[in-house]
């Protein structure tokens, strides 16, 4: 999900520590910044106006969107995808191997052929907290919070607050990322008036 950038707003090549690790074939959006010792691999998709802290790792051929913060020493594997506005929080990891072994059933070791790597998919606005595990194939719906310290096993519907291990919804979030109160007609932001209501996979703003 695409978001232009402000109107009017300058526009600069991004900047890349000299301690980053890129490879060959990685496309950096504008405005991107890289600090030390963080790992790019070969194929990667990476926005504009993003963030890498320190020591992170982004896998081979990972999608990111425009205006992400990945923070320090998150790891992001392959086929991991985050839409626009994604936060990611400090040691979060984002799994790819729903049966994870080092050898087959036979003993000998696995090689990457010998198993098919699941993505996780962040959707739009959405925040994973510091140290949270998201497991290979979940769908972190859009403006949801996943607290930290979470083991998310299944999908996380929009707008919801999910936390423990496994995860579970504890509540709902708005796009300001506050708690929400519920009110007659669904649920309502105290810090920025905006109402949600319910939909199939969670909430939805309500547009006056």
């Amino acid at each position: 999900m695409a978001r232009p950038a402000a109107v009017g707003a300058s526009v600069s090549p991004p900047t890349v520590s000299p301690a980053a690790s890129i490879e060959h074939d990685v496309v950096i959006g504008d405005d991107t910044t890289v600090w030390d010792e963080v790992k790019i691999r070969t194929g990667a998709r990476i926005g504009a106006r993003c963030v890498f802290g320190r020591g992170a790792f982004v896998d081979t051929g990972v999608l990111i969107g425009d205006g992400c913060k990945v923070q320090n020493a998150a790891l992001l594997y392959a086929p991991a995808e985050l839409d626009d506005g994604v936060f990611i929080g400090p040691a979060v990891v984002l799994t790819n191997d729903r049966y994870p072994r080092a050898i087959n059933p036979d003993g000998s070791p696995k090689a990457s052929t010998d198993w098919d790597p699941t993505g996780v998919r962040v959707r739009y606005g959405a925040t994973v907290g510091a140290c949270a595990v998201v497991v290979a194939g979940v769908v972190v719906g859009e403006w949801s919070t996943v607290a930290a310290g979470s083991v998310v096993t299944r999908d996380v519907p929009a707008h919801a607050l999910v936390a423990g291990s496994p995860a579970r919804r504890i509540g709902w979030v708005g796009r300001a990322g506050v708690p929400l109160q519920e009110a007659p007609d669904g649920w309502t932001c105290p810090a920025t008036g905006d109402r949600y209501r319910p939909r199939a996979d969670g909430l939805e703003l309500i547009d006056d």
